[in-house]
C-alpha cells in the first residue's frame, strides 16, 4: 500500500503570505467545517484576498490574515 501525498504546499504563517501562495482557507455558515484550497491575489495588513482561479476576477474573496484565513459564506463567489 502506497502513501498518499497531498498535492498541495500550503504557507501557513500569515507573517509571510505573499501573492500565489497557495492557502487552506475556512468559511463561516453552512460551509463551516470544510477545507477549502485558494491562492492569494492580494495580501493587505488585516486581510488577504483568495481567488480559486487566480485567472478569474470574479473568484476572489476577502479572508482574515489568520494561518488558514476564514471567508463570509455570503462573500463566497
Amino acid at each position: 500500500m502506497t502513501e498518499e501525498v497531498c498535492p498541495f504546499a500550503f504557507n501557513f504563517d500569515p507573517a509571510t503570505f505573499a501573492i500565489g501562495d497557495t492557502v487552506s482557507y475556512r468559511v463561516t455558515g453552512s460551509l463551516a467545517g470544510m477545507p477549502f484550497v485558494g491562492t492569494l491575489v492580494g495580501v493587505a495588513e488585516d486581510h488577504v484576498v483568495i481567488a480559486d482561479d487566480p485567472k478569474d476576477p470574479a473568484s476572489r474573496m476577502r479572508g482574515t490574515r489568520e494561518s488558514r484565513p476564514v471567508v463570509e459564506e455570503a462573500d463566497i463567489c
